[in-house]
């Protein structure tokens, strides 16, 4: 059995005018992958949010434990060096900042990441090549004027040099053509091999899970865990949707663990 890695335990949050997240439980263990469907308006991008502790968002209720600590109230860059990862669905661009710099700058702050000039360009260098990333722009400004496709190979670059413990991808998948989904796909399965870090994967196109081995499939509506199962939980779903889900969202009858295998 995993070591647990997250624990979310009756998790309510939302932003300062508008409740989103209603008593949610999470556990993820240790170099599991858990998947999270919903609809939209679900909450599934907000519960990623809080976790990485986005300060737009505020925790009303509950607890959130990462590798043994209580980081509820911790701030975003902390919980990002306790080796919490957390990609976009939209990234945003930084002008003035070349990609380059702001990647060693990052490395810097992680002892177990340091490392020479000449060895941390080696690095970068081999990940851009397998993510079959163009060199050129890690002397551009981060995302400005980048793709769709080249700013999540971007995320996929970062998430194989910083190496986190829990890496949430938030529809990374997101207006992907069939080839950027393939190698954003591979940059995944890299991760999984290379690092062996936990996977909460927020998605809407099962495609990008065909070379995972999903541990646990999720499901929220309005705020809510309504449901979890195995991964043959996502081909259900895939077939019939989330109207079942949706029904019984607000009885005592929701589908439990049990009911979705």
């Amino acid at each position: 059995m995993a070591t647990q890695l997250l624990t979310v335990s009756n998790l309510s949050a939302g932003t300062e005018d508008k409740p989103i997240l209603h008593g949610v439980d999470l556990a993820v263990g240790a170099g599991e992958c858990h998947v999270l469907m919903g609809p939209n308006g679900a909450g599934k991008s907000t519960l990623g949010h809080v976790i990485m502790g986005d300060p737009a968002y505020r925790v009303t209720s509950g607890r959130i434990e990462f590798d043994g600590a209580d980081v509820t109230e911790l701030s975003a860059d902390k919980r990002s060096l306790a080796g919490v990862f957390l990609s976009y669905q939209a990234p945003v661009e930084v002008p003035g900042v070349p990609l380059y710099s702001f990647l060693r700058s990052i490395c810097q702050m992680r002892p177990e990441l340091k490392t020479t000039a000449r060895k941390f360009r080696e690095r970068v260098g081999a990940i851009a090549d397998q993510l079959e990333l163009d060199q050129g722009f890690l002397m551009r400004e981060l995302n400005v004027g980048f793709s769709g496709g080249e700013k999540k190979k971007i995320e996929m670059l970062q998430l194989l040099l910083l190496q986190p413990k829990l890496a949430i991808l938030d529809e990374t998948d997101s207006g992907l053509d069939v080839d950027a989904l393939g190698i954003v796909s591979r940059g995944i399965q890299a991760y999984r091999e290379q690092v062996g870090g936990a996977l909460i994967v927020i998605t809407h196109n099962t495609r990008i899970l065909e070379r995972l081995e999903v541990d646990r499939t999720h499901v929220m509506v309005h705020g809510r865990m309504v449901a979890e199962g195995p991964a043959d939980l996502i081909a259900d779903i895939d077939k019939n949707g989330f109207e079942r889900f949706e029904k019984c969202e607000d009885c005592d009858g929701c589908p439990k663990a049990g009911d979705a295998e």
